[in-house]
């Protein structure tokens, strides 16, 4: 595998983390009512950080890619971040 490949491969991998990421961000400044402590691309940034964990953590534990197990700790994962950015515990 050439690094353009190698580099196709990782976009693809870390492409839902960062989808999942920011439609969570994004959709949090809609169904919250109060305003958001952190700014948006802090809060992205946070969420796509555990969502690839999330995602090398069941690459690890399944040997392969696309477990819908992984994939539903990713939105798991994303929305337990998300709501301790926002903090939803006040």
């Amino acid at each position: 595998m050439g690094p353009v490949d190698f580099t196709f491969h990782l976009f693809g991998f870390a492409a839902p983390a960062l989808f999942v990421a920011l439609a969570v961000t994004f959709g949090a400044r809609f169904v919250g009512a109060a305003p958001q402590p952190l700014r948006w691309w802090v809060q992205a940034a946070i969420n796509f950080t555990a969502g690839l964990a999330v995602l090398l953590g069941g690459l690890w534990w399944f040997g392969v890619d696309g477990k819908m197990a992984t994939y539903a700790g990713l939105v798991l994962a994303v929305a337990a971040t998300q709501w301790v950015c926002g903090r939803g515990w006040k």
